[in-house]
């Protein structure tokens, strides 16, 4: 869902007449908070409406609901990011666990859950829980009443656009890597590294870093998971994708970048443990390559985060 400007705002803007009387300006102050009240109330109302709608079908049973739904939201979450208004306005719906589809200004009520625990929930059931006790049929809804419900397991598209819809609400809103964490995100996300596919392994990483950012609790879970290794042996497969393994060296790169020059645990031995598995020279190219310089622009980042990533490849290749 896109936010878009409303139709009555046009046209009420202008520049403050230097000659206008006190009366004038305001009269024009008034209106002017008139708008930006109204336009608050819509975008309250759109973010609701939006989210209500979205995590109703990412409850559902069906893949294909909770997968079309994941859509709209990521879709949203994107639109959101536009401007710093409705990011706040985001965060406030996810730092109250129940919504109301009508509201005011200073109140969300009942009905809605925040994104993240539905993630967990639903999304990423299936590798959360994924124990034999479960996989045992039972025969109670024959003889009972109540009929058998049946949910249908998350397919690769759905986990992957799960992983997009996790990262993007951690990195608006940093309280949900503390809602994450609760969910054991580190464990979950590691374990779908391990056993899925490319297409989700590549959308993992990416929500790894969101989560691994200031958080020292998640942190501490991606040690006690031995994530470095994980994400080491994936980098040194040369079985595995080469743009899985371009994404692995991004992410030791911003990774080791973040947590530079850190005399604490967690993560105070990182560059130790790199070259413990890397070896001494593709350690010491990734902790030189990993300071980035900040008067570059995003896109000029991202660009040179590719190249470093694909030095660090070749330099693994070549020993």
């Amino acid at each position: 869902m896109n936010l878009k400007e409303p139709l009555w705002t046009s046209g009420l803007k202008k520049e403050a007449s230097t000659d206008a009387t006190e009366a004038q300006e305001s009269a024009e102050t008034a209106v002017e908070e008139l708008v930006n009240t109204l336009n608050n109330e819509r975008l309250y109302r759109e973010i609701t409406l939006a989210l209500r709608s979205s995590l109703r079908d990412a409850r559902a049973e069906f893949s294909f609901l909770r997968h079309r739904a994941l859509r709209s939201l990521l879709k949203f979450l994107g639109s959101v990011s536009q401007s710093d208004s409705t990011i706040s306005l985001f965060c406030q719906t996810q730092s109250i666990p129940d919504l109301q589809g009508k509201l005011n200004l200073s109140l969300f009520f009942h009905f809605l859950l925040p994104v993240v625990p539905v993630l967990f929930q639903h999304s990423f059931k299936e590798s959360e829980e994924d124990n034999e006790e479960d996989k045992v049929a039972s025969l109670n809804h024959v003889f009972g009443v109540e009929p058998m419900k049946i949910t249908s397991p998350s397919t690769d598209a759905e986990v992957a656009l799960a992983l997009r819809v996790l990262e993007g609400c951690c990195l608006l809103h940093r309280n949900s890597t503390v809602l994450a964490h609760r969910h054991k995100a580190i464990q979950v996300l590691m374990r779908i590294l391990s056993t899925r596919g490319v297409m989700e392994q590549g959308a993992c990483l990416d929500a790894l870093i969101s989560l691994l950012l200031d958080s020292s609790p998640n942190q501490m879970d991606f040690e006690e998971c031995n994530g470095i290794e994980e994400v080491t042996v994936l980098i040194r497969d040369k079985q595995v994708e080469e743009n899985l393994r371009l994404k692995c060296g991004e992410f030791l790169l911003l990774l080791i970048g973040h947590v530079n020059g850190r005399e604490r645990a967690p993560m105070a031995s990182i560059q130790e443990d790199v070259k413990r598995l890397l070896g001494e020279k593709a350690a010491s190219l990734i902790w030189a390559a990993s300071q980035f310089d900040s008067t570059l622009d995003p896109e000029q980042r991202m660009t040179n985060l590719h190249i470093q990533a694909g030095r660090v490849l070749e330099s693994l290749d070549l020993y």
